[in-house]
């Protein structure tokens, strides 16, 4: 079966894509550095990036890292499996090339049985990111990694599309003052409700990331992409003036936009929908005739922080 084959496949130094909650993402064995030197390669990925390596059970950890705080072991209980990435003092035997050169290591537990079940059979931690050319649109079907590098890599698992959808929140935890890399499909609201403290905002790096997804731009289609406010009259008329074919992405139904030119997140305005739609409904809009897109901005609260933070690393503007 192909689950057997993966599992192989990722013992012996290739590379498979599998579906998590959160995207698809590109795995290889985490301790075989030419293996994960390969996927860098395929995504054309800069090295100073670090990746995450997947686990399926916390015994893993003792191979992968040092030490674990308190603070860190609640998050565990009370999120994994699940979308949380947690960054941890690593220990030397993980490659440096995952981390970037860094001295800590972002891990999670993804909440997908096909996932868990492949590092499970695989017997080793799995280095993955997601499953797409760098900066571009992550995947949420395998039909998505397939169009993008499927014929550079050696096996596509295929679980369906990703319920959550968006990248995993990334906590760092290693020090007393708790801060979040990357904004993702778990809210930080109810992070800090487990732990009882507000955690600071360190999601920007365009000098060397501590995590994946800190880069200013990141998440882009090919497509230009503006955001804009739905009841902002004259910039859509601007819009219109100055590109031919113009696709919107909405939160919810506006009866002031044509539904033949509109992807809806949400049909109920539900920021867990939204969050689920928002990738797949990019691809499909720069699929299109477009030669612009323009992206509802939505309220940033909850899930609504992390869409807001892909649309605004999505956002720019092509040369016509």
């Amino acid at each position: 079966m192909n689950l057997e084959k993966a599992a192989h496949i990722i013992r012996n130094g290739g590379l498979v894509a599998f579906p998590t909650e959160t995207v698809y993402g590109l795995g290889c064995n985490a301790f075989d550095s030419k293996a994960v030197a390969k996927i860098f390669e395929v995504k054309n990925r800069p090295k100073f990036d670090p990746l995450i390596v997947h686990i399926s059970s916390e015994s893993q950890l003792e191979d992968l890292v040092v030490e674990i705080s308190d603070t860190t072991r609640k998050l565990m209980t009370a999120f994994w499996p699940g979308p949380l990435t947690l960054i941890f003092k690593k220990k030397k035997t993980l490659p440096p090339i995952i981390t970037s050169d860094l001295d800590t290591v972002a891990i999670r537990m993804p909440n997908h049985p096909l996932a868990l079940n492949l590092i499970t059979k695989a017997k080793i931690p799995i280095a993955a990111p997601s499953a797409n050319p760098f900066g571009y649109i992550s995947p949420t079907t395998a039909q998505h990694v397939k169009d993008q590098i499927g014929n550079k890599i050696d096996l596509i698992l295929d679980g369906g599309p990703c319920q959550v959808g968006i990248e995993s929140t990334i906590i760092d935890a290693t020090t007393p003052k708790l801060k979040v890399l990357r904004w993702g499909g778990l809210e930080i609201e109810t992070i800090e409700k487990i732990i009882c403290q507000p955690v600071e905002d360190k999601t920007h790096s365009d000098v060397h990331p501590s995590a994946p997804g800190q880069l200013k731009s990141h998440y882009a289609p090919h497509k230009s992409l503006i955001l804009f406010e739905t009841d902002d009259i004259e910039f859509r008329k601007r819009m219109e003036k100055q590109y031919k074919n113009i696709r919107f992405l909405l939160f919810k139904p506006d009866k002031n936009f044509p539904k033949n030119q509109c992807e809806i997140l949400s049909k109920k305005g539900s920021l867990i929908e939204s969050a689920a739609n928002l990738f797949s409904a990019l691809h499909k809009l720069d699929s299109s005739d477009a030669d612009l897109i323009l992206a509802e901005k939505i309220p940033e609260t909850g899930l609504g922080r992390a869409i807001m933070d892909k649309l605004k690393k999505a956002e720019h503007k092509r040369d016509l």
